[in-house]
């Protein structure tokens, strides 16, 4: 009973296994199918892409030999297969008649750059935005971008390269050109004199090195400070103004003065100019001050105001009339002086004519000095003109061009001086002076007069006294001779002081004739002529020089001394030195002597008339006043250098030329 179950149950697994099988068969049979269909539609697509690939390649080729820029296809060699027009054009290369190897165009400074290139695009497959240098056929030189790609085939694998050439070489000058020429603006910046800081928002971003010398403080620590922080506006008020202004777009620049602060603590005073640089749409990206240091300017300035002013001042209240006039004798300008001394006041002086206001009396003469200040000629020169109470006045007018900025004369200025009173005292000097000469020549004739009459009696008392002597002096005792010894000797010396009152009177008055006048034979014939004791000697030690002067009043100078040194000296040996010094506008004489000497308290008073020394009565008082009379007549001085026992030595000078 058991088993025939086991039999049931087994029929039944064989029954459903067999069912199962058949089922996994036509499921099998089905996929097989499906897979089949599959596989045979894939080889279908498949064809249907390579085709339309190879179309599209073709259509590729097409379109890329028409475009415009320069196209290129190579092998893995870098050999040109293929170009386009332009592209031959451009290399001046044809592929189809020669082989073109593409890294043999490169230029030598940009080989090993062209070789790690190509080997980047091989790797990767594409190569973008290379840049190089090539030369083309011509031998000229080209700067190219070229955007490039590999080319597989269908299995993948790489079987060459194509790419796109741009000439780049108009936009590489100009880059060039940008950077040369930022490079020269960055050294003029930096070598500019007057400083130059660029700023955002009031933070200084860069500054110069002159803006960093005038200030003291490094390149560091200026960046991190505002400019307003070191910086004040003169006029605070107007300067903001701009700002705002600026900041609102309605000012690109403005010029203002500014006070910075430099680091040691001092301040200068500059010119800062500001503007602003603005991007494309017309934003302010920065602005740009340029600092002039002008703090020496604003001193010298300010000196030159308070000079204008000092003399402004000045020409206001100066005693001198001034006036500016124009080529046309337009008056431009007077002073308060030139107002009192014309009469006029300034209303009614300036824009008039010069010479039909002031009513010259000699029009010929001002228009001949006109014409020489158009020449650039200064001088001086009187007019007479007539005042506005209609009083006739000299004045003396020192006239000079006055230049414009160009240095061309435009008019003149003139310097006037009121000289009537002088002018009256002038001819009333030259009146008193024709009297003088009148009165002098009548004292010289009466002085030869009084001399003559004065001597015709003494010569008779002499006369008489010899008379008396001769008949009486048999009979005359001891004090009778001595009496009439005495009265010869008195009328001697009267003589000789009336020749010496009417040697003095014409020493400084009488005309002086010119000769060429030797000294050493002038001391010669005074050796010759005066009484020398025996023991006094005279002598020159070095040749005298010759003078042009008048050699009588020569030699009546250098008698007077020598006469007056040979009778002072005590001494056994007496000696008497005649010495001279060239002094360039002046000769300088020394007539030393070894005698008694003078006292100082007399230095002075013997170049008095009248006045000796001591008791000699040969002395008149006269002959060193008349060495100093005429020592002055030939522009010298005369004095001495003595001391009581010691000497004496008499210095005085003669002006070499004289009229």
């Amino acid at each position: 009973m058991d088993s025939e179950k086991e039999i049931h149950l087994l029929k039944r697994a064989l029954e459903r296994q067999k069912k199962a099988r058949i089922q996994a068969e036509k499921i099998l049979e089905d996929k097989s199918k499906e897979l089949f269909d599959t596989a045979l539609h894939l080889k279908q697509a498949n064809n249907k892409l390579e085709n339309l690939l190879t179309e599209t390649t073709s259509q590729l080729d097409g379109g890329f030999v028409n475009i415009i820029d320069p196209y290129v296809v190579m092998d893995l060699n870098f050999n040109v297969v293929n170009m386009n027009k332009s592209a031959r054009d451009f290399l001046g290369y044809d592929n189809t008649k020669e082989t073109i190897s593409l890294p043999k165009l490169v230029h030598k400074d940009f080989i090993q750059y062209t070789i790690e290139s190509f080997q980047r695009l091989l790797e990767i497959g594409t190569l973008k935005n290379y840049r190089a240098k090539i030369i083309l056929k011509d031998g000229s030189y080209k700067w190219i971008q070229i955007n490039t790609s590999v080319i597989y085939d269908k299995n993948l694998k790489p079987i060459g390269a194509q790419g796109i050439i741009r000439d780049i070489s108009q936009e590489t000058e100009i880059k060039e050109l940008l950077n040369e020429q930022k490079k020269q603006l960055d050294i003029i910046v930096e070598n500019s004199p007057l400083g130059i800081v660029l700023t955002v928002d009031d933070k200084i971003i860069k500054s110069n090195t002159a803006f960093t010398n005038l200030l003291g403080y490094e390149n560091a620590v200026l960046e991190e400070i505002k400019l307003s922080n070191i910086s004040e506006p003169e006029d605070v008020a107007a300067t903001e103004k701009q700002v705002a202004e600026m900041t609102a777009g309605l000012l690109d620049n403005f010029s203002t003065v500014k006070k910075y602060f430099k680091k040691d603590g001092s301040i200068i005073l500059a010119k800062t100019n500001v503007s602003v640089v603005k991007n494309d749409k017309g934003e302010v990206e920065y602005q740009v001050s340029v600092i002039e240091d002008i703090t020496k300017e604003r001193k010298a300035e300010e000196q030159i105001k308070a000079e204008k002013d000092k003399y402004s001042g000045i020409i206001a209240n100066m005693n001198l009339g001034l006036i500016e006039i124009t080529i046309d004798d337009e008056i431009q300008m007077v002073n308060q002086c030139f107002c009192s001394m014309s009469g006029f006041t300034k209303e009614e002086l300036i824009g008039k004519n010069a010479v039909d206001v002031l009513k010259l009396q000699n029009n010929k003469a001002v228009e001949e000095k006109t014409r020489k200040r158009l020449e650039g000629i200064s001088d001086s020169y009187e007019i007479k003109i007539s005042n506005k109470n209609g009083e006739i006045r000299d004045w003396l007018v020192s006239g000079a061009p006055r230049y414009n900025v160009e240095g061309k004369v435009v008019g003149s200025i003139g310097i006037h001086l009121d000289i009537t009173d002088q002018k009256k005292l002038e001819e009333q000097k030259e009146q008193l002076l024709k009297e003088l000469k009148i009165s002098n020549d009548g004292l010289q004739e009466y002085a030869h007069i009084v001399s003559h009459d004065l001597k015709s009696p003494l010569r008779s008392i002499s006369a008489l006294a010899t008379w008396t002597y001769e008949d009486y002096k048999d009979v005359l005792d001891e004090a009778g001779v001595q009496n009439l010894t005495l009265m010869q000797e008195k009328v001697a010396f009267m003589d000789k002081l009336i020749h010496g009152i009417l040697e003095y009177s014409t020493a400084g008055s009488s005309q002086m004739s010119t000769a060429k006048v030797d000294l050493n034979t002038i001391i010669t014939d005074i050796k010759d002529s005066i009484y020398i004791p025996e023991h006094v000697t005279v002598v020159v030690p070095e040749k005298l020089p010759s003078l042009n002067a008048d050699s009588t009043k020569i030699h009546q100078l250098f008698q007077n001394i020598i006469g007056n040194a040979v009778v002072h000296i005590e001494k056994k040996e007496g000696v008497v030195k005649v010495l001279c010094t060239d002094q360039k506008e002046h000769w300088q004489f020394c007539i030393e002597d070894n005698g008694v000497g003078i006292p100082e308290k007399f230095h002075k008073k013997i170049f008095e008339i009248f006045q000796s020394i001591g008791d000699n009565e040969r002395s008149t008082g006269i002959g060193l006043s008349i060495v100093k009379k005429i020592v002055d007549r030939y522009q010298g001085k005369v004095w001495i250098e003595s001391e009581l026992g010691e000497g004496t030595k008499f210095f005085f000078t003669l002006k070499k030329n004289i009229n």
